[in-house]
Order: structure tokens, then C-alpha cells, then sequence
């Protein structure tokens, strides 16, 4: 194991280009996203994309948004930022008297669905007077739920989902009860792509006098598309009745660069208890909209130009190739004996593995695709799966993907073959 003065400052710096060559060996062995075999982490619209990105990036590298007095084109930025994602999530159909919606930029999925549920539980206190909060969401429901239940002690209530993975809002609605502040739905869920009954769930938290928020994190920035294109036509957003928030990353399927996500909130009284204030330091007034300090300015400005090179028709033009390339690799799928789809995914997010006849082990299949073809998947269970989060890029070699399955199941089918890892790590430490 290697000890601190392994690394030392060096004593004497190096010139940028040993600098940029060292980072380039420390890349050796990264996987090839840019070559489309990563089925995860990364969302690869084109080159042209990326150096748009990098470009905006670079130009607001130094900046920090903490304070848009000192730089209000930030300030400026995310404003229309959320504006517009505003406008894509149903904030304009939204009921009438429903409110009027607000919302904030923050550093990722994660970090939305921490405010959702901070806001929740204070919402609670406020409202209702509640001191021990508690949400209730289906075992789909993203894991970042569970670090927000931990940090801000809001239990966490975990329904089982139904057998095409959905939420069971039957059962969500049993677990409810007078301490309940939150209730949460998928659009789609991370582990099978399943857009959950987002519209039963808005009306029972309409019912129950609580909040509903809805996870778009994954889709918020496809799922319009997907729509306009005829692919999707489940109610999901603001519009529906009954949702008080939701949440979309730029940095998915908006192609922006990591971290950009918006939340939004469907009623201004709601949004304000989101942002952190205080004067009591000897600094003066400090606000903050979201938990960070330091905001980088370069993830704000490439959200805000990707927004705006790629518009409403390079949004659907992407989600058209992103649709056939998902479609392409379900077909495979179901057409590959031993292997099958889990549950019944609505978009553009895949799980799959072994169809339960025991002729094929899902996480040597993973080891096949990765030796034949370097294509890279997520591993999960229960139970257990490959997880494909298809982009535009893999449009290009998704062919190839299929073809290299094709021919590992017909290898495994009945072998006995079995992956000695059978780890399912998705975040690190």
C-alpha cells in the first residue's frame, strides 16, 4: 500500500506537456467510452458535441457561481437553463391554480434528489409538524434516496415493485402514514427502465395531503423527445396532477458535460425551502440555492451551449438514433436463447441477463462481451443483470454489440460457465 510520501509535492514543477503525457498513462487503462463500449457513466453525442463542451468549458474554468454579482452571465445562464428545462418537464400544463414553478441547478441527479427530500422533510416540520419524516418509494427507486434518508434522517419505506418492475402504488399507499412527507416515482428507474404510474402516484399524494417527486433524473432530457417521436406515452412530468417536484440531469441525455442537474419545484412556496441562508458569521450574508459552495462555471456554460447548439431538432435527431439503437440491441436480446429483458422498460435503459433456464450465467456473459469486443456494463442484482444505458453514440457500433452477443450466448448456452467475480459494484470509494 502506498504511503504519503510515496506522493509528494514535486520539488521542482514539470512543463505542461510531461504533465499532459503523464495524464494521458494514467488513461491507458480507462475504458473506451469515445469508441462507444461503455454502456454507463457516459453520454457521447459526437465529437462536435464534445468539443462544443470543452471549449465552453475551458472559458468559464476559473469562474465560480456562488456569487453571480461578480458573475451574473452565470447567473444569466442558469436561469435559462432552467427555463427551459421548465418548459420540457410540463411546467406550462401545468393543473390550473397549481402554482407557478421555480427550480435550481445543482451538481447531479444525486444532489437533486437530496434537496427533493431536505425540502420534503422541511416541508413537514413547517406544514404538518412533523418530527420523524418519513418517504416511501419502490425498491427501483434510486439509491441516492438512501444517502438523502441518511444525511437529513427522513426513513426510508421501500415497497416491493410489481413484476414488470413498476412502482405497486397499492402498496406504496399502505406504507403511508401520518408521518409521511414524501412520495417518490421513477421516470424511467435506473436498475430496469421502467417509467413508474406516475399519475396514480401524484393522485395518491394528492390524497394523502403530501408530496410526490418525481425522479427524471435518467430521462428528463429524452423522454420529451422520445414523446414527440410517438415512442413514449405515459404522463411523467409536471403536468400530471398531484407531482410537487421533479428532477432531470443535463449531463445524461442533455449530452452537457458532468455535473449539471435541474430541479424543479411546482409551486414557488415550495421552492423557497430549498435554498440555505444565514448571516450568523462575521462574513455578512451568505446564500446558497443547493449544497455546494464553490459552484464551477465551466459545467454551467457547456449545459447552457449544448442547450442551444443542439436545439429542439438535434434533441430529437439524437433521440431517434438513441430509440433504433436500444430497439436494435432488445431485438438481439429477445431473439438470444437462455438471455432475457428484466421487466419492461419504457425508453432507452436496459436490463438484462439470464432468462431463468440456468443455460447461460448473466455475469459470464458480461465476461464474454468484455473480452470479445471491450464493451463495458454495469452489473446488478437482485436479481442479477447486465444494465445498458443506450445513447446516440452507440448507434454506430451497436451492430457490432449484437453480433459479439450473438455469438457469446451461443458459446455459454449450456456450458455451466459461471463468472467467478460476482460483484455488482456501481459507485466507489
Amino acid at each position: 500500500m502506498a504511503t504519503f510520501a510515496d506522493n509528494r509535492l514535486p520539488v521542482h514543477g514539470l512543463d505542461a506537456d510531461a504533465v499532459l503525457a503523464r495524464l494521458d498513462d494514467l488513461a491507458a487503462d480507462d475504458r473506451d467510452w469515445r469508441g462507444g463500449r461503455v454502456f454507463s457513466l457516459v453520454y457521447n453525442a459526437g465529437d462536435e458535441v464534445l468539443d462544443l463542451l470543452s471549449r465552453a468549458s475551458v472559458r468559464y474554468s476559473a469562474e465560480n457561481a456562488l456569487n453571480t454579482m461578480a458573475f451574473p452571465s452565470l447567473g444569466w445562464m442558469q436561469h435559462d437553463i432552467v427555463t427551459i428545462t421548465a418548459g420540457l418537464l410540463g411546467a406550462d400544463r401545468r393543473p390550473h391554480g397549481a402554482g407557478t414553478p421555480r427550480g435550481y441547478l445543482t451538481s447531479g441527479g444525486t444532489e437533486s434528489l437530496l434537496q427533493a427530500t431536505k425540502t420534503a422533510r422541511d416541508w413537514g416540520r413547517a406544514e404538518r409538524e412533523v418530527t420523524r419524516p418519513n418517504m416511501v418509494l419502490a425498491t427501483s427507486g434510486h439509491a441516492a434516496f438512501e444517502k438523502a434518508s441518511h444525511y437529513f434522517d427522513v426513513e426510508s419505506r421501500r415497497v416491493s415493485v410489481r413484476p414488470d418492475g413498476s412502482a405497486d402504488v397499492g402498496a406504496m399507499a399502505d406504507a403511508v402514514d401520518d408521518d409521511t412527507v414524501l412520495v417518490v416515482g421513477s421516470a424511467p428507474s435506473y436498475p430496469q427502465g421502467v417509467i413508474d404510474p406516475i399519475p396514480d402516484l401524484g393522485a395518491l399524494a394528492a390524497e394523502r395531503g403530501i408530496l410526490c417527486h418525481v425522479d427524471a433524473c435518467l430521462g428528463g432530457f429524452i423522454l420529451p423527445f422520445l414523446g414527440t417521436l410517438g415512442h413514449v406515452a405515459k404522463e411523467w412530468d409536471l403536468s400530471v396532477p398531484g407531482v410537487t417536484s421533479i428532477s432531470a440531469d443535463l449531463h445524461k441525455y442533455g449530452y452537457g458535460s458532468k455535473g449539471v442537474s435541474v430541479i424543479l419545484y411546482g409551486d414557488a412556496d415550495l421552492a423557497r425551502l430549498q435554498p440555505f441562508i444565514t448571516s450568523n458569521w462575521l462574513g455578512g450574508l451568505y446564500g446558497s440555492p443547493s449544497m455546494a459552495g464553490t459552484r464551477p462555471g465551466g459545467p454551467i456554460a457547456a449545459g447552457w451551449a449544448v442547450l442551444h447548439y443542439l436545439g429542439e431538432d438535434g434533441y430529437l435527431r439524437l433521440a431517434a438514433d438513441t430509440w433504433a439503437a436500444a430497439a436494435t440491441l432488445r431485438d438481439t436480446i429477445d431473439a438470444s436463447p437462455g438471455i432475457a429483458v428484466r421487466g419492461a422498460p419504457d425508453a432507452t435503459v436496459i436490463a438484462f441477463g439470464d432468462d431463468g433456464s440456468g443455460a447461460v450465467d448473466t455475469f459470464a456473459l458480461g465476461d464474454a462481451l468484455e473480452e470479445r469486443g471491450g464493451w463495458f456494463f454495469d452489473r446488478q442484482t437482485p436479481p442479477d443483470s447486465l444494465h445498458a444505458t443506450v445513447h446516440a453514440g452507440h448507434r454506430a457500433v451497436i451492430d457490432e454489440l449484437c453480433a459479439d452477443m450473438t455469438a457469446a450466448v451461443a458459446e455459454l448456452a449450456g456450458t455451466g460457465s459461471r463468472a467467478a467475480d460476482r460483484g455488482t459494484t456501481y459507485g466507489t470509494v
